[in-house]
């Protein structure tokens, strides 16, 4: 039964993908938000993040000059590369699904090219991590490449409309509404909300959380069009799954495992983020009625 469905998702999938004159995003959203197949997850993703367009007539064109332009893109930088080298050689240690030299060239090559593009953007380890599931995706480190650019400008546009600190504000009050026991333990514990939550909520969990569960969850994310918004009651979310784990630890325990997180069921994750969000939202209706 699980084979025939698979089968028909996949086959659903391909219907899409393989249009010839024009690829139905809507569709195709509707499909990738529980879950892509692995062998088709690099061509969704570049038409879920826009970096493929919907309209076929100009693919290989377009294509083409995507090569040309990255080719060209000037990846130097011996200091900076070091520094990379450095965190994916420590990355590769915890996800072997990207050990390798040429990965971590495609690591060096990306980062790099980002950065010398974007003179006014530091290197900080956490891009690493941000880039690590397109490369384990795509076919061709130019196609990583720009889904990679894609999400740091959708990031960087959230930041601009609401910063860290306002974003670590926000969370705080929907962790003390949505799981106030936890939220209390947490206070007992002195757990410290910015030693975590500030990861979780920069990196969309891309440091924390289990690169399968993180390649599953970035389907969702890429499928929908609130992911930001969507993104800290996935957070609450997992809280919530661990909760009784968490109220039987202390706080360096609380801490490590918050920093490396357990395999989780991202079907259920997701599926209580969305309860999580329609929650907080009749909440939020009912207190402006008041």
């Amino acid at each position: 039964m699980k084979r025939e469905k698979d089968n028909s998702v996949i086959s659903d999938f391909k219907d899409i993908l393989q249009s010839e004159v024009y690829v139905d995003l809507e569709r195709l959203r509707m499909l990738s938000r529980h879950g892509i197949p692995d062998h088709l997850r690099s061509e969704t993703w570049k038409y879920l993040l826009g970096v493929q367009q919907a309209d076929r007539s100009r693919e290989l064109s377009l294509g083409k000059a995507r090569t040309e332009e990255y080719e060209q893109m000037d990846k130097m930088d011996n200091e900076t590369a070091k520094r990379i080298r450095g965190e994916v050689i420590r990355y590769q240690r915890r996800v072997p699904e990207l050990e390798g030299k040429e990965k971590t060239e495609s690591f060096v090559n990306i980062i790099l090219a980002y950065l010398n593009a974007n003179r006014d953007i530091e290197y900080s380890p956490g891009l690493v991590s941000l880039c690590a599931p397109f490369i384990y995706v795509m076919k061709t480190e130019c196609d990583a490449y720009y889904c990679f650019e894609k999400l740091l400008q959708d990031i960087d546009e959230h930041d601009h409309n609401m910063n860290i600190k306002e974003q670590l504000a926000h969370f705080m009050t929907l962790f003390r509404y949505s799981l106030p026991e936890l939220s209390s333990y947490f206070e007992d514990e002195e757990v410290d909300l910015n030693e975590w939550a500030t990861s979780w909520l920069q990196y969309l969990l891309s440091r924390e959380m289990r690169f399968e569960n993180l390649v599953r969850l970035w389907d969702c994310y890429f499928s929908i069009h609130d992911p930001f918004q969507f993104h800290p009651f996935v957070c609450l979310s997992i809280l919530l799954s661990a909760r009784e784990e968490l109220e039987d630890l202390e706080q360096s325990e609380i801490r490590t495992m918050l920093l490396r997180l357990p395999a989780l069921n991202m079907d259920m994750i997701i599926a209580d983020a969305y309860d999580l969000r329609h929650k907080s939202i009749e909440r939020q209706m009912s207190e402006d009625e008041m």
